[in-house]
């Protein structure tokens, strides 16, 4: 029978925290208002936000999927521009594929398709 006096009671951070935590560097990075931040979380109410902010919470499977696309995006333009200012700039620049909008105009649309839409252009473009 197993020693339960060796049980490890050290409290787990949830997952949730770390995700919230990868979204507001990106957003520091990348200098978000926090309305570009709402927006790119699937528009949760200012309040949940902030208290999202503060101390984390619950995340809904919309908001995961949302954060990890944004993950993918900030590492796919890590690898193709290994110069952080370049790869933060291209966020920001006009694209032809985007019909000569900046990609974070796209991603700011709010929907969870228009992220999608620029995490496989980056994909793609990265051969990944």
């Amino acid at each position: 029978m197993p020693d339960a006096t060796n049980i490890d009671l050290t409290p787990v951070q949830p997952p949730a925290a770390d995700g919230f935590a990868a979204f507001f560097a990106l957003a520091d990075l990348w200098a978000l208002t926090t309305d570009q931040q709402i927006t790119l979380l699937g528009a949760p109410a200012r309040s949940t936000f902030f208290k999202w902010k503060k101390e984390g919470g619950l995340m809904s499977s919309d908001t995961t999927e949302r954060i990890s696309h944004l993950l993918s995006i900030y590492k796919a333009l890590q690898i193709l521009f290994p110069q952080p200012d370049r790869a933060d700039a291209w966020l920001r620049n006009s694209h032809r594929f985007f019909g000569n909008r900046p990609a974070l105009d796209v991603m700011l649309g709010g929907r969870l398709t228009d992220l999608i839409r620029v995490r496989d252009y980056l994909d793609a473009q990265r051969g990944g």
